[in-house]
This record gives C-alpha cells, sequence and structure tokens, in this order.
C-alpha cells in the first residue's frame, strides 16, 4: 500500500475490539463472551454446554482452526463477532503442529525452552488470522482462557501471588500485547475473621455470588483496557460494550463487508 497524506486516520477512529477475557472456572466468560453481536465460535474445548450458538464444531487441530479462520476471511457471512474458546486448549494444538514442524515427537523435545519459542511463530499465524479478520471484516476478537494462580517475582516487592491466563509465559505475553483488553473475571471476595482460641483469628473468603469484571492490573490479577474503562464492571456484556466506542457509537450496527468489498 502507498503511504500518503490521503491514508492518514485519527488516533480515535473506531474498530472492533481484540479482548482477551480470563477468569475462575464455571464464572461465566463462555456466555459473557457469546451475548457479543452475532458470534461464531472457534471451539478447541467442549464447553459450550447449552448455549446455542453457531460454531465450527471441536477442533482438534491446528490445521483445524486455522482452517476455520480462513473460511471467516474468504466466505460471505454476516458475523460480527468471533469467539476462540478457549486459549488454553488452542495451545497444546499449537504444541503438536511446532513439533511435526521441526520433527520432533513433543514440545519438551526441543530443549531449554526452544519449543516454546518456536510455537511463537504458530500463535503469531492465529493472532495475524484473527487480525485480518478484525480489519477486513469488520469482527470483533473475544478470546478465552482459564484463570490460573502462579508466582509472580516483582522488581519492586517481594513475590506474591496471582492470577494470570493459564498460558505458557511467553505464548501470554505474546497475546497480550495483540488485545485491546485484558480482562479478569471473578466473583466479589469478602474475609471475614473469627476467633479460633487462644488468641488466634481464622480468616475465611466469603462470596456473595456477585460476579465481577476486572479491566485494570492490580497485584492479583493481570487485566488492562485501552477504553478507559471503570477498574470494575458486572459480568456483563451490556455493561462492558457500554464503554467500548465501537459498541457505543453504533459501528457494530454497520454491515460486515463480503469479500467483494475488500477489494
Amino acid at each position: 500500500m502507498a503511504i500518503s497524506l490521503a491514508s492518514l486516520r485519527r488516533g480515535g477512529d473506531t474498530r472492533p475490539p481484540r479482548i482477551l477475557g480470563y477468569g475462575v472456572a464455571g464464572i461465566g466468560k463462555t456466555t459473557f463472551a457469546t451475548e457479543a453481536p452475532n458470534p461464531i465460535v472457534v471451539q478447541t474445548e467442549d464447553g459450550l454446554g447449552s448455549i446455542a450458538v453457531p460454531t465450527f464444531g471441536l477442533l482438534r487441530s491446528f490445521h483445524d482452526v486455522m482452517q476455520a479462520i480462513g473460511s471467516l476471511y474468504d466466505e460471505d457471512h454476516t458475523f460480527q463477532t468471533v469467539v476462540v474458546d478457549s486459549l488454553d486448549w488452542l495451545e497444546p494444538l499449537i504444541w503438536q503442529h511446532t513439533a511435526q514442524q521441526h520433527n520432533q515427537p513433543n514440545i519438551e523435545a526441543f530443549g531449554y525452552g526452544k519449543g516454546y519459542l518456536a510455537a511463537l511463530d504458530n500463535w503469531r499465524a492465529v493472532l495475524e488470522g484473527l487480525n485480518a479478520l478484525r480489519d477486513e471484516r469488520g469482527m470483533a476478537v473475544i478470546l478465552l482462557a482459564h484463570a490460573e494462580i502462579k508466582r509472580f517475582d516483582s522488581p519492586e516487592t517481594e513475590p506474591y501471588d496471582r492470577y494470570q491466563p493459564k498460558l505458557h509465559v511467553r505464548a501470554s505475553a505474546l497475546v497480550q500485547e495483540h488485545v485491546d483488553a485484558v480482562l479478569f473475571a471473578n466473583y466479589r471476595i469478602t474475609t471475614l475473621k473469627s476467633d479460633a482460641g487462644f488468641g488466634k483469628k481464622v480468616v475465611r473468603g466469603v462470596s456473595g455470588g456477585d460476579r465481577l469484571l476486572h479491566t485494570v492490573e492490580r497485584p492479583a490479577f493481570l487485566a488492562k483496557n485501552r477504553f478507559g474503562l471503570p477498574e470494575t464492571l458486572p459480568l456483563s456484556w451490556p455493561d462492558f460494550a457500554a464503554g467500548i466506542p465501537f459498541y457505543a457509537g453504533g459501528s457494530a450496527a454497520a454491515a460486515t463487508p463480503t469479500p467483494d468489498d475488500r477489494s
């Protein structure tokens, strides 16, 4: 593409969002994602349950995942959101494909973490395909992952535990750079102290059942957003979408381009 002043865009231009959502088990990540406008699911785990949403079915190889993304790019359709559910079940498919590419029996056989580094090329292929759906087909991208608790070695404080996406550290960093928002879903937790006798106190966590979406990083979890969202929202698509320019400005209602429109 030739670069000229005619190709300039304002920094505030609204485009479909790219979102990474992760959270504790059973909190409703998939339900949240499939409440987005006109979704289709690229399904790598059998987690849809009774949610009635279009899907390619359970995809069992890296090739199948790339073929699904390619079909959304090449074929005429009206889907407005692509949901990948989930990244941590996609990751073993990427490892398997990477090992096959390099004639290795598995990802560990590379030695010294080299396999996970090689796998980043295939992660980039997935992310580039999803970017093409966003940029050329006008689709929002929602990536889902489970959460895990891992030790964080902070350069400023003593190490501490925090929630983060359940991915290899290199892949997690790459995905986080790629998206516009990293959202952590958890229940509202309060703590109660009770007397255990002999001057000792017992602290226990109590959940009120409220499901929350955290949008800004805190010591307990990873999160970020480029939209100026409140730090905490209800785990509700309407509450989230109200703060996204693409949805608040009505851009999501525009027709999805067909292959002929992309020339």
